[in-house]
């Protein structure tokens, strides 16, 4: 680590060196953009809630002699959002990006997932990244310079069933994005949107299903019969390299977009969001939610 022991070079090396922070980094999309961001020179902090996953990232990075610190961070708890944030500043004095990418799902519809689970749910994909952001920006703000990528979804803007949790938290960070980065925009800090499609990742290997899933439920026959072929399409995904690039892009743009979408089936139902009317758009959702023979909807 560099320490403040020689003034003026190694000080002048610290003022010089942009510094990213990415969470969620053990696999996936934080895992991809760990190593971009490292790749373009930022010295990166990998974070993620349980470091004997790292071993991976850690492999690539010393082949590839990346500038990458592998860091403990649990974005659900306040003391260690603080804690790492903290040892990071007092390393390096500054965050230039912050990526929010921690984030996993729950399969059920609203009756089936009961308040506990949507808590749960909303603590990681909209708490944890309110907590790294309360954290980052005075930083930024002070150096009136900084971007903060929130990892949404285009089920962050469109509501799809048996996913009713998730999409409701990626809704809540897509509306927190565009408060803050109108709320951060005279400190000169931006704050951009990604919303990939489905991505071939181990995302829904690890997907909770409700408990009450369990029991045979008004529900059951529809989430037994559509979510595993849901699972299926995630092999046919873009693969997490993609909307690394994506991210990287954006952070280089000199004016950078509010929101940014990746992959084929994110702009095809997005499209169809913008072009058609409510009505007309719900009866879209409806079609492609049948199974079998017979619409679930009448």
């Amino acid at each position: 680590m560099i320490k403040n022991h020689h003034k003026n070079t190694k000080s002048q090396i610290i003022d010089e060196e942009r510094v990213a922070v990415i969470t969620g980094t053990s696999s996936g999309i934080g895992f991809e953009t760990a190593l971009a961001f490292a790749r373009e020179g930022y010295y990166t902090y990998a974070t993620m809630r349980n470091t004997s996953k790292s071993d991976n990232i850690k492999e690539i990075s010393q082949e590839e002699n990346l500038k990458i610190d592998v860091l403990e961070l649990d974005v659900d708890k306040e003391h260690s959002v603080k804690t790492a944030i903290k040892q990071i500043l007092d390393q390096k004095q500054r965050i230039d990006v912050l990526v929010n990418n921690a984030g996993w799902g729950i399969w059920g519809c609203v009756e089936d997932v009961s308040i506990d689970e949507f808590k749960a749910q909303l603590e990681t994909n909209f708490f944890g990244s309110i907590r790294l952001v309360q954290q980052v920006v005075p930083t930024m703000r002070k150096r009136h310079s900084g971007t903060i990528v929130n990892i949404s979804s285009y089920a962050g803007r469109i509501g799809f069933p048996m996913s009713s949790a998730y999409t409701s938290s990626k809704f809540a960070l897509e509306g927190l994005s565009e408060s803050l980065r109108l709320e951060l925009a005279p400190f000169g800090v931006n704050v951009i949107i990604i919303e990939p499609g489905i991505v071939n990742t181990n995302f829904f290997k690890p997907m909770r299903m409700a408990k009450k899933l369990e029991l045979d439920t008004s529900y059951k026959n529809m989430t037994d019969e559509i979510i595993p072929r849901v699972i299926s399409k995630a092999k046919l995904g873009i693969h997490p390299k993609e909307v690394a690039k994506r991210i990287i892009d954006a952070v280089k743009s000199e004016i950078p977009l509010p929101r940014y979408h990746i992959g084929d089936d994110a702009a095809e139902f997005l499209e169809a969001r913008r072009s058609k009317t409510d009505i007309e758009f719900e009866d879209y959702i409806k079609k492609r939610y049948a199974y079998g023979n017979i619409l679930l909807w009448d």
